[in-house]
């Protein structure tokens, strides 16, 4: 319980410094959103009205509290270039990504867990040499790129999907399903690649070990002791990375959205920089953060009921 209360503190502070850094990083920046609004005709007189109206001319302080304090109300403030609620702007938007992100998780754990223990089941095959000979290549090889790739080769040749058609949920839950499988693969491949040379590597650490050597002259079969015993033992050290990729997932998603042209967080995102709309762009790089710091919240947690004997400041766990 005591962990868990300190972690819980931990990640209340990491929000509390990623929410000033982001006021303080797009407040800095040089530009006036009333003249973006207004244009650069406008006059003093208007000009000034709209930052009373905004609250930007308040001092950075009170702009802050009175932000942050909304924030934890649930109130994200109005859109400075959609002239809208931001949580009405985000409802769909989040949704979207969120399902686009889950896919991707389990397309990850799905296809890296079973390929980085066949992987170490042949060590010293010609096998092994393949499959990570696949996975430096999938290193390699940035989702923006695989987008491109992937809308040239299933999009415009095989007419699997029509690159830029975005289907809805509500519209099908098929076609939005059969749209949303090629960008959640092309975020997913790095991912899968990293993930599977981790858990190959821990794999390996772990088969040669005694107990392994014990598990085989008592007869237990290769499969019992690769899934009943090493992969077990093996996930403790590949679990931190998990919550680093699933992290990197929705982060790479942003860019992945604009190439297929997918109505999300990311695609709102890049529109809200590029506008200077101070509510919005804060409020998504709060989302994108809380989901990064509740999943390696998570992670955390999921270790200690894994494997309680992991030290934990100094002390194991009792």
């Amino acid at each position: 319980m005591r962990y868990i209360i300190k972690k819980l503190v931990s990640l209340v502070l990491t929000m509390f410094l990623v929410s000033l850094l982001t006021f303080l990083a797009f407040h800095i920046i040089p530009g006036d959103p009333a003249q973006l609004i207004l244009g650069t005709n406008a006059s003093p007189a208007k000009l000034e009205a709209l930052r009373e109206q905004l609250g930007t001319n308040r001092p950075l302080w009170e702009q802050y509290v009175s932000w942050i304090s909304g924030f934890v109300r649930g109130d994200f403030g109005t859109s400075i270039r959609y002239s809208m609620p931001v949580s009405a702007l985000l409802s769909d938007k989040v949704e979207v990504t969120l399902i686009l992100g889950l896919m991707v998780i389990a397309i990850t754990l799905a296809v890296s867990i079973p390929l980085g223990v066949f992987s170490a089941r042949k060590r010293g095959t010609v096998v092994e040499h393949i499959v990570e000979l696949l996975t430096m290549l999938g290193i390699s090889l940035p989702g923006f790129f695989l987008s491109i790739i992937f809308m040239w080769i299933f999009g415009l040749i095989l007419h699997w999907f029509t690159p830029g058609s975005y289907v809805s949920f509500s519209e099908s839950v098929s076609g939005f399903l059969n749209f949303m499988i090629f960008p959640a693969l092309a975020i997913a491949v790095p991912e899968i690649a990293i993930l599977t040379k981790y858990i190959r590597t821990a794999m390996l650490d772990e088969l040669d070990k005694d107990y392994v050597r014990t598990a085989k002259g008592e007869g237990s079969s290769v499969s019992r002791i690769l899934y009943g015993h090493v992969l077990k033992n093996a996930i403790v050290a590949v679990v931190p990375l998990i919550g680093m990729i699933v992290g990197s997932i929705f982060s790479g998603s942003i860019i992945v959205e604009q190439v297929f042209g997918i109505p999300g967080v990311g695609r709102l995102l890049i529109s809200s920089v590029t506008g200077r709309d101070f509510p919005l762009t804060q409020t998504l790089v709060m989302y994108i953060a809380l989901i990064i710091v509740l999943t390696n919240f998570t992670v955390d947690i999921l270790i200690q009921v894994i494997d309680p004997r992991i030290r934990i400041g100094g002390h194991k766990q009792r």
